[in-house]
């Protein structure tokens, strides 16, 4: 089928275009109360990833109420752990709790390799039903957690402010961490092929707990594992976002993926010098939505200008926080759409 609209494709491409392509990390969330309808009608966030008309219905709801240039299947990274043997609860207000944690060679005894025939095959039904409720309209985008940060949750337990058990595990027991890291990266394969093969355009694989390790041990337990998937998906483009990693930009530049996400913190300028030949994407602060229309239409203007014309894909510095004025998520969105490079400054 061919795409209406391409823009996000054409990016990761390095292909000219006419404008930014945009979306938003978590678009698919609580400041839409169409959502939060859907959520009531499941019964609870993991009724909705696994019932995959559900899924499908929330991931093109930003699409249809927003505008944004590209629908990202609605799931949860904790499907990957869930798939191997290490189920989890969501509690709320309290985020992600696995009731059992996986520390010790002893340990990894009781994970197996990925079922697709199990819970990731919501995550592909919901993509076939997506593509078809799209219809052409906008690219899908797939994603997966990277085996760095799905080690943290598996290792930790749920949530935590500092990743203690996993950052000690790391100088305690390498020959574990790493086990557990590879046993976290086959699955992850597995899972994004099959997303690709479902219909994904594009993939996103995110490392939200990057910045938790410095420069020598993000070189170590989590570079290596996320080349090793960029490298088993060449189908589609891969989109990398490490949070708070850039002092690991060298790392990120060595990767073959096409575009690098980048967090509010991050200087697009030597981002750009830093990783030539990449697309970027990124990187409004989401707190810059709490503004005025005017606030929030300048803000989103200043980010544009700070990126190579043609190399961008707007999008937030991390996912969209669910109070946030859905008309001012709108300002943005219709921002970026109405702006336009000039022909001469965008790749040919």
């Amino acid at each position: 089928m061919v795409l209406k609209n391409d823009l996000l494709l054409r990016v990761a491409r390095g292909e000219e275009v006419e404008r930014p392509p945009v979306w938003l990390m978590r678009q698919a969330g609580r400041f839409l109360h169409e959502y939060r309808a859907v959520r009531e009608k499941a019964g609870s966030f993991k009724a909705m990833i696994a019932h995959p008309e559900f899924a499908a219905e929330v991931s093109v709801q930003p699409v249809d109420l927003v505008g944004v240039d590209a629908a990202i299947i609605f799931s949860d990274i904790l499907v990957i752990p869930q798939a191997i043997g290490l189920d989890y609860e969501m509690e709320k207000g309290e985020g992600p709790h696995f009731p059992e944690t996986v520390r010790t060679h002893e340990g990894l005894k009781r994970l197996h390799p990925a079922d697709l025939d199990g819970n990731l095959c919501n995550t592909f039904d919901a993509i076939r039903l997506l593509k078809t409720e799209l219809a052409g309209r906008v690219p899908v985008i797939g994603f997966a957690g990277a085996p760095w940060t799905i080690f943290c949750y598996m290792t930790e337990g749920g949530g935590s402010k500092g990743f203690t058990v996993p950052r000690g595990l790391v100088y305690s027991d390498p020959a574990f961490a790493h086990a557990l890291l590879e046993r976290i990266t086959e699955a992850t394969i597995a899972y994004l092929r099959g997303q690709v093969a479902a219909g994904a355009d594009i993939v996103q694989v995110f490392d939200s707990w990057a910045g938790l390790l410095g420069r020598a041990q993000y070189a170590e337990f989590a570079a290596p594992y996320i080349d090793r998937i960029v490298r088993a998906i060449p189908e589609v483009p891969v989109i990398v976002f490490a949070k708070d990693a850039f002092h690991a930009v060298d790392l990120l530049a060595e990767m073959p993926c096409q575009v690098v996400g980048l967090d509010w913190t991050a200087d697009p300028r030597k981002a750009a010098a830093a990783l030539p030949g990449k697309a970027l994407q990124g990187n409004l602060d989401p707190a810059a939505l709490y503004g005025s229309a005017d606030s929030v239409r300048q803000s989103t203007l200043d980010m544009i200008g700070q990126f190579p014309a043609g190399r961008h894909i707007v999008n937030l510095g991390h996912g969209i926080y669910p109070d946030l004025p859905r008309e001012n998520v709108i300002t943005m969105v219709e921002t970026v759409k109405n702006y336009r490079y000039s022909p001469s400054l965008t790749p040919a």
